[in-house]
């Protein structure tokens, strides 16, 4: 069973790391909310980074934002940073969690999962990377199973709403689900609303390197997941959507790679029926779909060279059409947005043999939240935490690098989140 208490040696439940980054800042105002949540209604934190004047800063800022004058005060102080290795252990010898928000992880990720490992943290992160998510799990999982430490990726908007969201869906099925697709609508407000050029820079080195990837992927030598019920069909680069009465495009996040991950754990772990899953984006009418192409085929020209990846990390309101921006978004603008991803799902009803004929019931689930990155993203991290500090006996038997699906399967985090404005509900 995970160890989750604090001790003299070890006194804080967690530690946001990168409290002071544009996540980091969201992360701390949500722990602040919720420190009641913790063990025995208390919960003991620090943040950490690599400039002690932008920590006070942040703890400034998240008193006046919360009324929390205490938090002046009260919350420590720790000085960490990636490229002194010696900083990071005795940060992580502090924590029972690390909370990671430096990003893009494919940079500054694999030091600070290392000295968790290695000193019996237990990691958090909100990656969309696959190649760092996947990197972790083959170089780390086995020696973080020996320390009884969970390294648990994608627990923020990438990926909790999509994983836990097809658990969910296969849940409420009365029967066998076999095959799952998803789409994602992203509203706004009247001031419009972007992303932070973190997310960004994530996004230009993962398409850059997206060979890297396949190679890695060879290294697991995974065998075919078995499938039940027809192959589920790859919908076109873009299309009309007939489920959301609009155009849409794969999506582009690490939300399939990562369902897949858990589909995997499940079968091996659980002999379970895996679940085939499609992840779309809607996109809108024909003058979204116009920007969309031109930035695209800008995207896909540059991404390929490193001056063109320069060009893109310099200007990223500019070959974005202002989707990503080096300000990120402001309070206003995150107040008035949201996102929906529903789930169209199919499969046998409990008479009916997977293995003979054609899927005969469907179901269709709904997660809906408050805007994406800094909202829903911040609530869905420090749910994940609390998850594991309060309900340590449901995860895993053993540590190991782990989705969220496969860490949370057997908790009630989607209680958790449907209490904190993620909702879950069949439609």
């Amino acid at each position: 069973m995970a160890r989750v208490e604090t001790s003299s040696s070890r006194p804080y439940h967690l530690v946001i790391f990168g409290a002071s980054g544009f996540t980091g800042q969201f992360v701390v105002e949500e722990v602040a909310r919720t420190v009641s949540e913790g063990p025995k209604g208390n919960l003991k934190w620090a943040v950490a980074g690599r400039s002690k004047q932008k920590l006070e800063k942040v703890l400034e800022q998240a008193a006046g934002v919360l009324s929390k004058p205490e938090l002046r005060t009260e919350v420590d102080i720790i000085v960490a940073d990636v490229e002194e290795p010696d900083s990071l252990a005795a940060m992580c010898k502090q924590a029972v969690i690390v909370l990671n928000c430096v990003g893009p992880y494919r940079f500054y990720g694999e030091p600070v999962v290392k000295a968790c490992v290695e000193n019996g943290a237990h990691h958090i992160d909100i990656c969309g990377e696959p190649q760092f998510l996947e990197g972790m799990q083959l170089n780390y999982s086995s020696q973080a199973a020996e320390n009884g430490v969970y390294i648990i990726g994608s627990c923020g908007f990438d990926s909790i709403p999509a994983d836990m969201g097809v658990l969910y869906t296969r849940d409420q099925f009365k029967g066998t689900l076999t095959a799952v697709e998803s789409f994602l609508n992203v509203s706004t407000g009247a001031d419009g609303g972007c992303i932070h050029d973190g997310t960004w820079q994530s996004a230009i080195y993962g398409f850059a390197d997206s060979q890297k990837l396949q190679s890695l992927r060879r290294k697991f030598n995974h065998k075919p997941l078995p499938t039940a019920g027809p192959k589920l069909k790859r919908r076109g680069a873009l299309f009309y959507s007939n489920e959301i009465q609009q155009y849409s495009v794969p999506f582009m996040g690490s939300d399939p790679a990562v369902v897949k991950r858990t589909q995997r754990f499940l079968v091996e772990e659980y002999q379970a029926t895996p679940v085939q899953y499609g992840a779309y984006a809607g996109v809108g009418g024909i003058g979204s779909i116009i920007k969309l192409m031109f930035a695209g085929i800008m995207f896909w020209f540059l991404v390929k060279f490193s001056f063109g990846r320069n060009l893109l990390v310099k200007h990223p309101e500019f070959f974005s059409f202002g989707f990503f921006s080096k300000a990120g978004p402001t309070r206003k603008q995150m107040e008035a947005s949201s996102f929906q991803f529903t789930f169209y799902g199919e499969g046998y009803t409990q008479e009916q043999d997977p293995s003979q004929g054609k899927p005969n019931a469907k179901i269709r689930t709904r997660v809906q939240g408050p805007e994406a990155g800094y909202v829903a993203t911040p609530i869905a991290m420090v749910q994940a935490a609390l998850t594991i500090l309060n309900e340590a006996a449901a995860l895993p038997k053993k540590g190991g690098v782990y989705t969220p699906g496969a860490a949370f399967v057997k908790t009630t985090l989607i209680d958790r989140l449907n209490k904190h404005g993620i909702q879950f509900s069949v439609i």
